[in-house]
């Protein structure tokens, strides 16, 4: 469908890649990964033709219609819902890159027909009001209007709540296009893809690429990257055997000679190529800093209650955050997650208690003293928060980075230690060249990354965390996390990042977009108890009937595993249908195959090992080339019995 050869691209003195090469084929689902500032977002652009490699081509096949999708969402001005949709499709129409319309009136019905798909009512509603997740949404579906063969989408988790997180994935899996998105949603890395392709230094092209979910493409990455390490160390002791021979003063006057010292040059050059791509990829040194204070109440709310625009947001919720207690906050965008943090941290006042909460408190009994008054937020003496917010608008674009890091002295106080700008923005991935550069050249992760690195030189007894995944790489995420795990204070995390929120959470608050929100013990229980609500939905029964109480320990329906995917985004499962004779000799046989392609990978994997071929570092390299061949035919063996199966 489309296929991008030996791409390189530079911006200034900085090679973001080189020689890179990918080729999409009909129906999969590429999921492109790598760190930040590796080049995904301009590999993306490059594919699209928004923007010229430096060297190689990109190559579509005959008639195949692609459309992209930006990480930054842009709409015309003055543009609504549907408008929105309308003039991008009429413009690929007079292009010819929307064959399936021919007149405004089959464009309108188009536009209108992807929107209601998409979940959109008011299609007259003006763009500049949709929050985030309903512009990412747009823009998804102006992309899928125009019906292409091929969707390139640039980071669309951003902004996207649980519920559209998942309806994306079911788009994606059900449009019928090839698709290639850039993500560092674990969880989507794990559902959606065919094929996994990271864009990183570690790889001799560049790229890694490994058919399957995540889990698979970290497991073909170790061996890989054992497999080069174990060809470095052979490469290694041939060298330092070149070396020998040319220290000994060895004359250059005969061709076995000339040839020997030619090789052995080259091996050399080699060697430093494989060291450096070898070396460990580093990570934003992310470490927030707790007070060390001890105090049991941190923060305690009774019976909370807000509502701003003449809509309820959420009523009579209790709080209480303790030393190392992580509150996750879930729910629909707009359900009121930034709002209660507003009020948590003092910015907003709840407001007054309702009726049934102020009658709820005069008939309690044995209330423990130091419990606050209904609608009322009691925080321990000088408390100390800092907050990660997801907009960032702390940030000033016309800034250099040394002043966004350091602005009033060219070394900064971390842990009571000073500590040199340069060091400071090395530990966050920062160049000493980039120091001079302003803030709007960083990309999205690097402007994250300086918004860390302010909010580390604070302590905190309360860590706030509003959307902080947003753009960070997956290495980066991961050092979050075990941050998180760190802090001795009390942290409040909103994420889209579910496999973060699950891991992390001691606790889930969850909104419901309605004016009401109930805790549960994890993120599984409240997956299990929005899945009994759909299907409870579905089969139109009573709200009020039995199955999940506030409190309540909710399990899996039976015959389900926890965290299934029940949204209405994704399309019902076609019907089976019955193979045809081919196919089932083809099932029939393919236990035996798989057996044969397993011992294969098991030959191989033994030849490695062999002193005769770890020494010689060509055959090693070839060795590891079939054996990778191998393993992916036993993976593509194995997913063709799941389709017969």
């Amino acid at each position: 469908m489309l296929s991008g050869q030996d791409l390189s691209k530079t911006f200034g003195t900085r090679t973001l890649f080189t020689g890179v090469s990918l080729v999409v084929e009909d129906g999969e689902r590429v999921a492109l990964i790598g760190p930040n500032g590796s080049g995904k977002s301009t590999l993306l652009k490059i594919l699209a033709g928004q923007v010229d490699a430096d060297e190689g081509k990109v190559w579509t096949r005959k008639g195949v219609r692609a459309a992209y999708v930006a990480q930054a969402d842009q709409f015309p001005a003055g543009s609504t819902v549907l408008s929105a949709v309308v003039t991008d499709l009429s413009s690929a129409r007079d292009a010819g890159q929307a064959p399936h319309v021919h007149d405004d009136h089959e464009v309108e019905l188009a536009a209108e027909l992807t929107l209601r798909r998409a979940g959109f009512e008011d299609l007259d509603r003006p763009t500049e009001v949709l929050s985030g997740g309903q512009r990412k949404r747009l823009a998804i579906a102006r992309a899928l209007s125009r019906e292409p063969d091929v969707l390139l989408v640039d980071e669309p988790t951003n902004h996207l709540d649980v519920d559209g997180i998942e309806w994306l994935e079911g788009v994606l899996r059900t449009c019928g296009s090839a698709t290639v998105f850039v993500t560092h949603d674990r969880m989507m890395l794990e559902n959606l893809p065919t094929r996994v392709v990271e864009l990183a230094r570690s790889y001799p092209r560049g790229t890694l690429s490994v058919s399957g979910g995540y889990t698979e493409f970290l497991r073909r990455k170790q061996e890989f990257l054992d497999g080069q390490a174990q060809q470095e160390k052979s490469l290694a002791n041939q060298v330092r055997e070149d070396l020998r021979w040319l220290s000994r003063g060895a004359k250059a006057r005969r061709t076995k000679s000339k040839s020997r010292i030619t090789a052995s040059h080259e091996r050399i050059e080699e060697l430093a190529e494989l060291r450096a791509r070898n070396s460990p990829a580093k990570a934003a040194g992310i470490d927030f800093s707790a007070t060390g204070r001890q105090t049991v109440k941190l923060v305690a709310g009774r019976a909370l209650t807000k509502s701003l625009g003449g809509r309820r947001l959420f009523t009579d919720v209790d709080v209480l955050l303790s030393p190392k207690q992580v509150l996750g906050l879930v729910g629909p965008n707009g359900s009121g997650k930034s709002t209660f943090i507003k009020v948590l941290t003092g910015e907003m006042e709840p407001d007054a208690p309702t009726p049934e909460a102020v009658k709820a408190a005069a008939e309690a009994v044995n209330v423990p003293i130091g419990t606050p008054a209904p609608g009322t937020i009691q925080r321990a003496e000088k408390l100390r928060v800092i907050v990660f917010s997801q907009h960032r608008t702390e940030l000033d674009p016309s800034e250099t980075l040394q002043d966004a890091l350091s602005p009033h002295a060219d070394s900064v106080i971390y842990q009571g230690r000073p500590l040199h700008v340069k060091s400071w923005a090395s530990r966050f991935l920062f160049t000493a060249e980039q120091l001079k550069q302003p803030v709007r050249a960083l990309s999205g992760g690097e402007q994250a990354r300086v918004h860390i690195a302010r909010l580390m030189l604070e302590s905190a007894d309360v860590l706030v965390l509003d959307e902080p995944t947003n753009d960070l790489d997956i290495a980066s995420l991961e050092v979050l996390e075990d941050s998180i795990e760190e802090f001795a204070g009390a942290v409040v995390l909103v994420t889209h990042d579910r496999a973060m929120v699950a891991d992390q959470a001691t606790q889930i608050l969850a909104f419901d977009g309605k004016g009401g929100a109930r805790y549960f013990t994890d993120y599984e229980q409240w997956q299990e108890w929005r899945e009994r609500e759909d299907k409870k939905g579905s089969a139109g029964k009573s709200s009020s009937e039995k199955g999940g109480s506030t409190k309540g320990g909710a399990s899996a329906p039976a015959g389900e595993a926890p965290g299934t995917v029940t949204s209405g985004g994704e399309a019902p499962r076609p019907a089976k249908k019955k193979l045809s004779y081919n196919e089932q000799r083809e099932l029939a046989a393919m236990e035996s195959n798989i057996e044969k392609a397993e011992a294969e990978v098991a030959r191989l994997e033994a030849e490695i090992n062999d002193p005769k071929v770890s020494s010689d570092h060509r055959k090693m390299q070839d060795v590891y080339r079939k054996m990778g061949e191998a393993q992916e035919r036993v993976a593509a063996l194995y997913r063709r019995w799941e389709e017969l199966a």
